[in-house]
């Protein structure tokens, strides 16, 4: 009996050691499709949605004057560009050492305002996101962009947590609710964490607990790299809201999660590292490309912001990958 309780004593202690979170590694997503964006001479493509008349709009961070209209083509999405002038941003509230590295980096990159982000509400109205201003950009359908005033206690409850404190990590992903009521944003890394506000008249407010759902740190090596390779920081660089939940893409991890929207917690994630890191995809950097998504009932969209660099193809336009949806959903 006392060598059972030892035994029995031991594998508690080896479960309680084992994180509450830990589980299965996630599901790998089916490639169906791999197809370059034609028409985007920066290329660069940092933002990717589908509005709900069925058109594809796509953005690059280098560009501030202009939105791209996708339709597809044989062997690829070609790419027609919809001019659009941005009014002056509103007064940046960053630290004078972010402004001063944003316009310093602003004419060696090009694009000052630096989009990084897409989505779309159901009106039609699209919805930028500038790291550089650390603001968001309304491109309606119909009528003169606007910048949206956001909460003003946003970066300040942002930094407390821990983020919106680096150099080029600051903001990198939007989503918004269809009816345009609730907007998210993903700050990148360092650490990385999600927004919420609520849209209360014509200014976006913080919800009653706050600005920010979710703020972590941490480290982690990419999928399929060899072991003792270096760990880096875990990130978001691009949110998509279907079907009441919140997906996340998770460039470093080379997966999207869908997240609760109240939150920010993670539900369940799939990968599409095994596609992503492939021989023929793969680019001679540490990192991941991944900075679109789009989801619907039947797949997942993402591109691939890949800086003008060739992939191991010889591939030098942007990327778009297409994922079917797991069996039984993105919310089975």
């Amino acid at each position: 009996m006392r060598h059972l309780a030892v035994a029995l004593a031991a594998a508690l202690a080896l479960l309680s050691a084992v994180p509450a979170q830990a589980g299965e590694a996630p599901a790998e997503l089916a490639l169906q499709t791999v197809l370059p964006v034609e028409g985007m001479p920066a290329g660069n493509l940092s933002g990717l949605a589908r509005c709900g008349d069925g058109r594809w709009w796509a953005l690059s961070d280098r560009e501030d004057t202009r939105l791209y209209r996708l339709e597809s083509s044989a062997g690829h999405w070609q790419a027609q560009a919809e001019e659009f002038l941005a009014p002056a941003p509103p007064p940046s509230e960053l630290p004078w050492g972010l402004r001063t590295g944003n316009q310093l980096l602003a004419p060696l990159r090009g694009g000052t305002l630096d989009f990084e982000g897409l989505t779309c509400d159901a009106a039609g109205n699209r919805y930028l996101v500038s790291e550089s201003q650390l603001a968001v950009l309304q491109v309606p359908a119909a009528g003169q962009p606007q910048w949206q005033q956001l909460a003003p206690q946003l970066l300040r409850q942002a930094r407390a947590r821990g983020l919106l404190l680096r150099f080029n990590a600051l903001l990198e992903g939007v989503a918004v609710q269809p009816d345009g009521g609730r907007l998210w944003l993903a700050a990148e890394r360092e650490g990385r964490g999600l927004l919420a506000l609520q849209r209360g008249g014509d200014r976006w407010r913080c919800p009653e607990a706050g600005c920010v759902l979710l703020a972590e740190s941490g480290r982690a090596v990419r999928p399929l790299d060899p072991p003792g390779s270096p760990a880096r920081s875990l990130d978001f660089t691009a949110l998509s809201w279907h079907a009441n939940k919140l997906y996340s893409l998770e460039r470093l991890q080379h997966r999207i999660c869908r997240r609760n929207a109240d939150s920010g917690a993670a539900e369940r994630c799939w990968s599409f590292a095994a596609a992503a890191l492939a021989p023929e995809l793969r680019y001679d950097t540490p990192y991941g490309m991944a900075e679109a998504l789009w989801l619907d009932d039947s797949a997942a969209w993402i591109g691939l912001d890949n800086g003008d660099q060739a992939n191991a193809a010889g591939e030098r336009r942007p990327l778009i990958l297409q994922f079917a949806a797991p069996a039984g959903g993105w919310s089975g």
